[in-house]
């Protein structure tokens, strides 16, 4: 509601939402990370699979944080968040390759995963922590790079089009009574 009364305020309240849980995300990775060489000899193939590291989660957050906002402006209310934008991400996560090979899935299965950035997430970090020799396990049998760099770019572009314009839709639709009688439920829903 207050992005509403300045000029350009939810361009700027998209923009910070992405700044914010960007910065947010480094002491989580670096909470995996460093367990991980601690316990893991080898973890990383080459010194280059830390710039990889880099543009894969730069380029993953612009391309998944404007779906978190876009269900969150779609969804009627924060109880059911929960279920409209968790079950989607579960069951992208299980059919991504994630937790064992996509090629195990059928063909049909195979082309929804990849067509979502979870799967070229995943790609991405594999190929920065894995050597060479395992790219045998992917499809094409190949890192696929560029593809990756081009499906997240391409969805950060349909996010940076589309967050906004849904937030702005969603806000047009709320007043400031409105907002007080949704906060005063999820705070009764709570107790």
């Amino acid at each position: 509601m207050r992005a509403k009364a300045v000029p350009h305020g939810l361009v700027g309240y998209f923009a910070g939402q992405l700044v914010l849980h960007s910065a947010s995300l480094l002491p989580q990775t670096v909470a995996v990370l460093v367990p991980s060489f601690l316990l893991f000899d080898g973890l990383m193939a080459h010194p280059s699979g830390w710039f990889t590291i880099a543009w894969v989660v730069v380029l993953g957050l612009l391309a998944t944080l404007p779906i978190g906002m876009a269900v969150g402006a779609l969804v009627p209310s924060v109880q059911k968040v929960g279920m409209w934008g968790m079950l989607p991400v579960m069951v992208l996560a299980g059919i991504s390759g994630i937790f064992y090979p996509i090629q195990a899935l059928w063909g049909w299965v195979q082309v929804v995963a990849q067509l979502f950035p979870m799967y070229w997430m995943g790609l991405g970090m594999r190929s920065a922590f894995l050597p060479d020799s395992y790219v045998g396990a992917e499809i094409a049998d190949s890192w696929r790079t560029w593809e990756t760099v081009a499906v997240l770019g391409a969805w950060a572009v349909l996010g940076a089009l589309v967050a906004p314009a849904l937030l702005r839709r969603m806000a047009r639709r709320q007043s400031g009574s409105q907002v007080a009688a949704a906060r005063e439920a999820a705070t009764q829903w709570v107790r």
